[in-house]
C-alpha cells in the first residue's frame, strides 16, 4: 500500500542548492577593494541619504521567488487507494501543507530575497557639490521716482508702469545669475538700500517684491545713487564689480552731481551700464499734485495722456565718463534684451566639484539573509523536524 504523504515539485536539495549558489555569487560580487567597515553597521540613517543600488537590474531576480513559492507550495499528486467513495479523501489532498512548513518556507524564500538585494549591491549615501565662483559683485541701482509709474511698457500683453516691467524683467536677471551676490539700490529724491550684496537670491528677491514708489521723498537723484551704489562696491576681495543703473529721468535732487559720481565709478574700475527707460512722446502718465501723484477714492492713480520725454544725452555722457555702456529701453523687449546683453558680457567663471560619500549595505543583507536561513535549518532539524 502507498501512503498518503505529498511531495514537492521543487525538492529540498535544490533549494539549498540554490541558496549556496546565491551565496556564492554575493561573495563573487564583492569587490575586494572595499573594505567592510563593521563597527558603521547599524549606525543610524544618515541624514539627507538616498538609497541607490550599483546593479539595479539584478532586482529582476525577486521575481523569481514568488514564482519559486508557488511551485514549492505545490502538491504533487496524491497515492491512490481503492474506495467506495474518495470525496472524504480529495479534500485531504488538496489541504495545504501544515503551519509549521509554511514558516519554514518563509524563512528561505526571505533569506534568499534578502541575497538579491544585496547582490545587487544597496548602497547609502549622498553626493556633495563644491562650487566655486568667480566672485563678481552685482550692484542695480533702480529708479522709483513718480515718473516710473508711467504706463509705456507692457506685461503678458498687457499694460504696465515702468517699475512693473523694471521688477519683472531684473528678477529674470538676478534668476539668471544664481553664483553672484547681488545687491539692490533703490532711489528718488535720496537713494536708499533694498538689500545688501548676497548670495541669498530669494531673499533678494522678497525684497525685490516690496520695491514701490512713495517710500521717500519724490525726485530723481541719479548722482547720490551713483555714489552710494559705488560706495557698496568698494571691496577688494572681489575680483570684478558691476553696476547697473536704470532710471527714466535726469537729474534733479541729491548732492552729488552724476559726472563727479560718474569719475568715481572710473576710478574704481567698477563695470559701469546704463539703462535708460521710457519713450519720447504721448503715454498714459499719472496726474501729480503738490501731494503727490493724484488718486481716486479707492486709492488707484489717475491717469492722463501726457508727453513724457527722456534726458538721453546727460545719462549718455555719465555713461562715457565712467568708461561704460548706455542702452535705451522703449519697451520690455528691449528692456529684456539689453539685461541679457548685460548677462552675456559679465560671464562668471563657475568649477563644480562632486564627491560621492555612500555606505555599501551588502554585509547588512548578507548577515540578515544567513541569519534568516540558519534559523530555518535550527527549526527544521529541532522543533520542526520532519520524520523520513
Amino acid at each position: 500500500m502507498i501512503g498518503g504523504l505529498s511531495y514537492s515539485v521543487i525538492p529540498t536539495e535544490v533549494e539549498e542548492s540554490l541558496v549556496i549558489c546565491f551565496v556564492l555569487l554575493l561573495a563573487l560580487s564583492r569587490d575586494v577593494s572595499t573594505s567592510l567597515d563593521m563597527t558603521k553597521l547599524f549606525d543610524w540613517w544618515p541624514a539627507n541619504s538616498a538609497l541607490t543600488f550599483a546593479r539595479p537590474w539584478l532586482l529582476l531576480l525577486l521575481l523569481a521567488i514568488p514564482l519559486l513559492a508557488y511551485l514549492r507550495g505545490k502538491r504533487g499528486p496524491a497515492a491512490a487507494l481503492t474506495y467506495s467513495s474518495t470525496a472524504s479523501l480529495r479534500v485531504i489532498g488538496k489541504r495545504s501543507a501544515a503551519r509549521a512548513g509554511k514558516i519554514l518556507r518563509t524563512l528561505l524564500l526571505a533569506s534568499l530575497a534578502l541575497f538579491v538585494v544585496g547582490l545587487a549591491r544597496p548602497q547609502l549615501g549622498k553626493s556633495l557639490t563644491q562650487i566655486e565662483a568667480s566672485g563678481i559683485d552685482i550692484i542695480l541701482v533702480l529708479d522709483v521716482s513718480g515718473s516710473m509709474l508711467t504706463k509705456d511698457f507692457t506685461i503678458g500683453g498687457q499694460e504696465a508702469t515702468r517699475v512693473d516691467a523694471i521688477r519683472e524683467v531684473t528678477r529674470k536677471f538676478i534668476e539668471g545669475r544664481p553664483n553672484d551676490r547681488i545687491g539692490i539700490i533703490a532711489f528718488a529724491g535720496r537713494p536708499y538700500v533694498v538689500s545688501p550684496m548676497t548670495l541669498d537670491h530669494d531673499w533678494l528677491l522678497q525684497n525685490l517684491d516690496r520695491v514701490r514708489i512713495g517710500l521717500v521723498e519724490d525726485g530723481t537723484a541719479i548722482g547720490s545713487a551713483i555714489a552710494a551704489a559705488a560706495n557698496r562696491l568698494n571691496d577688494k576681495r572681489s575680483k570684478s564689480h558691476v553696476l547697473v543703473l536704470l532710471t527714466d529721468g535726469e537729474n534733479n535732487a541729491g548732492k552729488i552731481p552724476p559726472n563727479t559720481a560718474a569719475e568715481a565709478v572710473k576710478a574704481l574700475k567698477i563695470h559701469f551700464y546704463a539703462i535708460g527707460a521710457g519713450i519720447n512722446g504721448i503715454a498714459p502718465a499719472p496726474i501729480f499734485t503738490n501731494r503727490g501723484p493724484l488718486t481716486d477714492a479707492l486709492g488707484n492713480v489717475l491717469y492722463e495722456n501726457q508727453r513724457v520725454e527722456f534726458n538721453e544725452a546727460g545719462l549718455r555722457e555719465v555713461a562715457k565718463i565712467a568708461d561704460g555702456k548706455f542702452f535705451r529701453a522703449t519697451d520690455t523687449k528691449s528692456l529684456e534684451q539689453i539685461y541679457s546683453d548685460i548677462d552675456s558680457l559679465e560671464k562668471s567663471t563657475v568649477s563644480v566639484k562632486k564627491y560621492q560619500q555612500y555606505r555599501d549595505l551588502f554585509p547588512l543583507c548578507l548577515m540578515s539573509g544567513c541569519g534568516l536561513l540558519l534559523a530555518q535549518l535550527v527549526l527544521s532539524q529541532t522543533v520542526w523536524k520532519k520524520l523520513p
